[in-house]
């Protein structure tokens, strides 16, 4: 069961505080040599003595160390005004993120919340001011409801629920000719069927604060340059970078490489990737402001088409603003300079489509041009699978239909689980090469559908766009973006009823949480942890009594291969353990994963919720209380369909069914099992076994965390007084710099009291710069946590 830690102050926060007791750290080694600062300050001592003494001490100190300790044990060993100071070599990362948009962040802030060392740099001094995207579609609402930030931007956005078509021509005057609902219910069926038009400046906003939560800011005017990939042992990626306003230089080093630089990538240079496709003769102007106007569809999302003046999109924005997408002629195209398209030369043109009606602009925030064109790039990651390129980078498209961000953010997420468990050395090497064959597919897919779009914007032919509107719904929405089948998604015959597909994604469904009575939607109940879930559904659980409790000793075995990767997933997730936000105190992840890190076991009965007690059911299910579900709330619905009969289209007598969703919330496979059937149970754990065996491993993790050899203890977290009290105190008031002794007096019995039953093996209080501090090392995993309980 992982335990969330809290992060230490970002790299600048702790420039600016550089004393040695802003940082505390939790040793993720079985051994921790805790020495005092060394300070050098021998007048006698030559330089290269100096110089040698501190190469001895960075090797001597490193062992055991964490990144941010070694940082810090080099900031403290070099204060001294008598030495020749050299630059430190780099402190390598788990990954390396370049590039801080939507995208960058997105997949930043999942891999700080699974627990991996992630930096990530970007050339600009601060986040997105103005312009650039703008929409975000119903499955990235959904996705940052998962992640449990949505609430942040759902009001600061303006939601679009309709499509308006207006049409001029040169004897007739310009009218509506069309009204068309955004996401139909019977072509879409989601909780948010709107386009959420919000600045792209507060999605970055939203997930810096996420980040920044958790300890981690951006490393901002750093241009990178180009990377090389080690020859020793580590086998790290060394980045170079410069300043942005200097030539001063900066190493990076990282296992992992990620491109996020958008669509004019240095790292896809780098990697020797290019960009292969077509632009085209349509140029568009783009701007945000405040405008006056008489026009009555400006609050919609709104398609005018001038026979005459050409084609623009009318998108309303947050603070009163609006968005204009102006359609220049083609035949400019051998004048489009930024000279001849200028500002004013577009809004001459957007109040020519408006006439009649009025155009006047109060206030200009940003303005802007650019080419359609459809490119995807020749790779999306190495051939070492060490260096991946994600979002803009990897496929560039028109803006006109919001998918270029939204697809984006999903390339993050997909990436982002597949590194955490590779890092972790849970993952075979074949997890990692299906990111590309998965994404490549959906940009495919994307391009195609935007080359038809565009070509249908561009003809004038509103009712061949409207129909285009309603057929593509399904696909703009995010919930189309179906993967193809392989390791990961597999299609189970005979499983095909109800509505899930391997490598697709669920549709909502309505469910009563047991333990407090609530209705809830399923697919949003339980947090994107870079888990797997996998969901049992039973019709009658008295029926199938012995199946069940077969499977839960299954899944509890060390000798299953969902045992063995619950006892190595705990063994990673104790020794480098998901980051925590003070938010996390009132969502409690940590509910999610009380038996295993890698798997959260939901069940599902079709049965009213005051029909069973907890204390009915196999061990499995009562060590998950918070997934126990009760499906009994058919009427809550969004197709007045219960959640087995929308997702399994029913079950039949003793019939078992088992979906297994992957971390990112598609749909892995599917099975279906007679409970009653003598050779049921181990049909449906061979099965489950058979699936995860294939994509993941144990023994690589296990060497990792040490847990494969004799512990000195054995030991699991399960005191939450401990983690709550240690976690949340030691950042408030360590971190915040106001740590007292009797704070550290009252913290270190109690943790001893509790060490016994936790993994913290040794406590022990050092005074560095005159301020107590308490330092905490770990023992050797010995078994899976909570296995027992």
């Amino acid at each position: 069961m992982p335990k969330f830690r809290m992060r230490r102050k970002s790299r600048e926060q702790r420039d600016a505080f550089p004393s040695a007791a802003s940082d505390i750290s939790v040793s993720p080694s079985d051994s921790l040599e805790i020495r005092h600062h060394h300070k050098i300050n021998t007048p006698h001592d030559s330089a290269q003595d100096l110089s040698d003494r501190l190469s001895n001490m960075a090797v001597h100190t490193s062992k055991g160390r964490s990144n941010e300790q070694q940082v810090l044990h080099r900031k403290s060993s070099l204060r001294t005004g008598h030495m020749v100071r050299s630059p430190p070599p780099p402190v390598p990362s788990d990954v390396l993120v370049v590039g801080a948009g939507p995208t960058g962040l997105m997949l930043t802030s999942h891999l700080i919340r699974f627990g991996i060392n992630a930096e990530i740099i970007d050339n600009r001094s601060e986040r997105t001011a103005t312009g650039r995207a703008d929409g975000l579609q119903p499955k990235t609402i959904e996705t940052l409801k998962q992640m449990r930030i949505a609430d942040r931007i759902m009001l600061k956005g303006v939601k679009v629920n309709d499509i308006r078509l207006w049409m001029s021509g040169q004897n007739e005057p310009l009218q509506r000719i069309a009204k068309e609902t955004m996401y139909p219910p019977e072509a879409l069926d989601c909780l948010d069927p709107f386009l959420l038009l919000a600045h792209q400046g507060f999605v970055e906003d939203l997930l810096l604060k996420d980040m920044m939560e958790r300890g981690v800011d951006v490393h901002r005017n750093v241009t990178f340059v180009d990377y090389y990939k080690s020859n020793g042992p580590d086998k790290n990626i060394e980045v170079l970078c410069k300043s942005a306003y200097s030539d001063d230089k900066k190493i990076f080093a990282a296992s992992y490489l990620v491109g996020c630089d958008g669509a004019h990538s240095n790292v896809r240079k780098s990697m020797g990737a290019r960009m292969v496709g077509s632009s085209y003769d349509q140029i568009w102007g783009v701007i945000d402001g405040e405008i006056e106007t008489d026009f009555p569809d400006i609050y919609s999302k709104t398609v005018i088409h001038n026979k005459e003046a050409g084609t623009m999109i009318v998108l309303p924005r947050e603070r009163g603003m609006t968005r204009l997408h102006i359609e220049l002629s083609p035949q400019l195209r051998d004048v489009a300079s930024r000279e001849k398209l200028s500002q004013e030369f577009v809004i001459n043109i957007a109040r020519e489509i408006f006439e009649p009606y009025q155009l006047r602009f109060q206030h200009i925030e940003w303005f802007g041009r650019y080419q359609i064109g459809q490119k995807i790039s020749s790779k999306f990651q190495d051939d070492e699978g060490r260096v991946f390129l994600v979002g803009d980078a990897t496929h560039t498209q028109s803006p006109n239909a919001s998918q270029g961000m939204n697809s984006a953010v999903h390339d993050a997420v997909n990436l982002a689980w597949k590194l955490n468990l590779t890092i972790r050395g849970l993952a075979k090497p074949c997890l990692l090469k299906t990111y590309e064959q998965e994404r490549r597919q959906v940009a495919e897919d994307m391009l195609g559908f935007d080359y038809e779009h565009t070509n249908t914007f561009s003809s004038g032919d509103l009712k061949a766009l409207s129909d285009d509107f309603q057929r593509s719904a399904r696909f703009t929405s995010g919930y189309g973006a179906d993967l193809p089948p392989n390791v990961l998604n597999v299609q189970e015959k005979g499983s095909i009823r109800g509505l899930l597909r391997a490598g697709s994604f669920p549709p909502p469904a309505k469910v009563t949480r047991h333990f407090d009575s609530n209705p809830v939607d399923i697919q949003l109940d339980i947090p994107l942890l870079g888990q797997f879930r996998i969901y049992y559904f039973v019709k009658n659980l008295e029926q199938v009594k012995p199946f069940m409790e077969e499977l839960s000793a299954h899944a509890l075995s060390y000798t299953s291969v969902l045992g063995k990767l619950t006892y190595a997933a705990n063994a990673s997730y104790t020794l480098q353990p998901p980051i925590a936000a003070l938010s996390d105190e009132f969502t409690r992840p940590e509910r999610y994963t009380t038996v295993s890190g890698m798997f959260t076991f939901a069940l599902v009965l079709e049965m009213n919720a005051a029909d069973f007690e907890l204390d009915q059911l196999p061990k499995l299910w009562r060590n998950s209380r918070y997934t126990v579900y009760a499906d009994d709330v058919a009427h809550l619905d969004t197709r007045c369909m219960s959640c087995t009969d929308k997702w399994l289209g029913g079950l039949r007598g003793s019939e078992v069914g088992i979906v297994i969703l992957r971390p990112d919330g598609y749909v892995g496979t599917v099975g279906r099992f007679i409970g009653r059937s003598p050779d049921s149970g181990a049909k449906a754990t061979k099965w489950l076994d058979d699936y995860f065996d294939g994509k993941l491993q144990t023994t690589k993790a296990l060497s990792h965390t040490g847990a494969d050899q004799k512990p000195k203890r054995s030991c699991c977290l399960d005191s939450e007084l401990v983690s709550n009290f240690f976690g949340h105190e030691l950042h408030r008031n360590f971190t915040r710099g106001v740590a007292r002794f009797r704070f550290w007096q009252a913290c270190i019995p109690l943790l001893k009291r509790a060490s016994g039953r936790t993994s913290y093996d040794h406590i022990a209080e050092h005074k560095f710069s005159n301020v107590q501090t308490l330092v905490v090392t770990r023992t050797r995993f010995s078994k899976p946590m909570n296995l027992e309980r």
